[in-house]
């Protein structure tokens, strides 16, 4: 037999109670909030924030979080439209929501220039730049400074990757970014901390706003499994664009001890391949863990759906699951959406000790295992699964950590920032017309 390819079980039907869905509501504002945030009177739809990104139906991380970024920031600001400039490579044709406003070609300098025009010349006033080398062009992404040289409206940064190491150019990027941007967002301490000692980022322009997760609801695991038609299984889970940095392999080699303790567990590997990774080598590395299970004999209990899966069935998935597995190889990656989703569904977690892991899974909010070992991994997840106790504490205190990332929360965050940014702007454009 072979690994199942599309989720759980076939002819089953999926679909999830209400009190299961997402739920991605704002809250209504006590007194108490709005003496706290005092300016969501003063610039309530005041704000016309532009967001440079990929962005759905791009399969993407980055993606993703605009997304969610721009709709939970507009929440709050009813009557002014967020404007998308997506980023795209130049022979693709993507469906875009019609909030995408304009579009840069990846690999065109020009287009970044065009792009800058563009907002100088429209009513925004304070562009969300998402950051992360690969998404932009040129060596190591620098178009993304001929864009920001261009723009005549203050920038705000917010880094998905921050290189503990990083090459001589991208150290030189990411330094006039720096020097371009007003503000740079990373999403842990340990990331501004690099800015300042690897970068030299003036402290004044790094902070810290946490990655944004669903407004989950919590519920049974055992109810959603009904309603998945996996009522029976142990469910670990990892979800996000496959490659090979994920360590998924690590996992599959960890199943065997799992299950001569825990015959019942299933591990569900939810996500397709990473496009960049298919374009490159097909589906090769999917291919070695669809082997490597066929050889451990384990097709029952290794499930793999192949798709880029939505946010509401994500979120279903992990309502479901026992155990959420982050095993990655990098030691430096800063930051993980699927693993901050996973916080914000109260889950036990189990991860290698990457920069992002060790700081947010820190007093008790997850358990840390060895890189590249199968071992660790069963030896932690087995013992999550026999103590009952231990298993609730980690899911408590990872869901008291992920409702201050709610994105309703983000988004109020973020919208303070931009009221800072453009009334510091203002001033300064103000003091030079006075010194005219």
């Amino acid at each position: 037999m072979t690994s199942k390819e599309e989720g759980a079980v076939d002819s089953v039907d999926i679909s999830v109670p209400e009190e299961f869905a997402l739920r991605d509501e704002v809250r209504w504002l006590k007194s108490e909030d709005l003496n706290l945030f005092g300016y969501l009177r003063e610039t309530m739809n005041k704000i016309e924030p532009a967001y440079v990104a990929t962005y759905p139906p791009s399969e993407c991380g980055i993606a993703t979080f605009t997304k969610d970024l721009s709709s939970s920031v507009a929440k709050y600001t009813p009557f002014s439209k967020p404007s998308i400039v997506a980023i795209k490579r130049e022979h693709e044709i993507e469906p875009y929501e019609r909030v995408v406003r304009f579009q840069i070609f990846k690999e065109n300098k020009q287009s970044y220039l065009d792009a800058a025009k563009f907002i100088n010349d429209s009513s925004i006033d304070v562009v969300s730049l998402q950051h992360e080398f690969g998404i932009f062009g040129g060596p190591d992404g620098e178009y993304v400074l001929d864009f920001l040289e261009a723009l005549e409206k203050p920038a705000v940064a917010t880094l998905h990757t921050v290189l503990q190491r990083p090459s001589p150019n991208q150290k030189r990027i990411m330094q006039e970014m720096g020097r371009l941007c007003q503000v740079m967002v990373v999403m842990v301490r340990l990331g501004r901390e690099i800015l300042l000692d690897t970068y030299g980022i003036d402290p004044k322009k790094a902070t810290i706003i946490p990655h944004g997760v669903p407004n989950v609801h919590r519920v049974s695991a055992a109810s959603v499994k009904r309603a998945l038609g996996i009522s029976n299984s142990r469910i670990l889970s990892t979800f996000g664009l496959i490659s090979r940095g994920k360590g998924i392999e690590y996992v599959i080699q960890a199943m065997p001890k799992i299950l001569e303790k825990h015959p019942n567990v299933v591990y569900l590997v939810l996500g397709e391949t990473h496009p960049g990774v298919r374009k490159h080598e097909g589906e090769s590395y999917r291919n070695m863990l669809t082997d490597t299970v066929n050889r451990l004999g384990i097709e029952e209990n290794v499930r793999f759906n192949n798709r880029f899966l939505s946010l509401n069935e994500l979120v279903r998935y992990l309502c479901a699951t026992d155990v959420y597995v982050t095993p990655y190889l990098s030691k430096d990656q800063i930051v993980s959406g699927t693993l901050a989703y996973a916080l914000g569904c109260g889950k036990a977690i189990v991860s290698t000790p990457y920069l992002y892991a060790e700081e947010v899974l820190a007093d008790g909010r997850g358990m840390l295992v060895d890189f590249e070992s199968p071992d660790s991994i069963a030896d932690t997840v087995n013992r999550i699964l026999d103590e009952k106790e231990l298993k609730e504490g980690l899911e408590n205190s990872a869901y008291t950590y992920g409702r201050r990332a709610a994105w309703f929360n983000v988004a109020v965050d973020y919208l303070d920032l931009f009221h800072r940014v453009i009334t510091r702007h203002h001033a300064g454009v103000a003091e030079v017309k006075g010194a005219k």
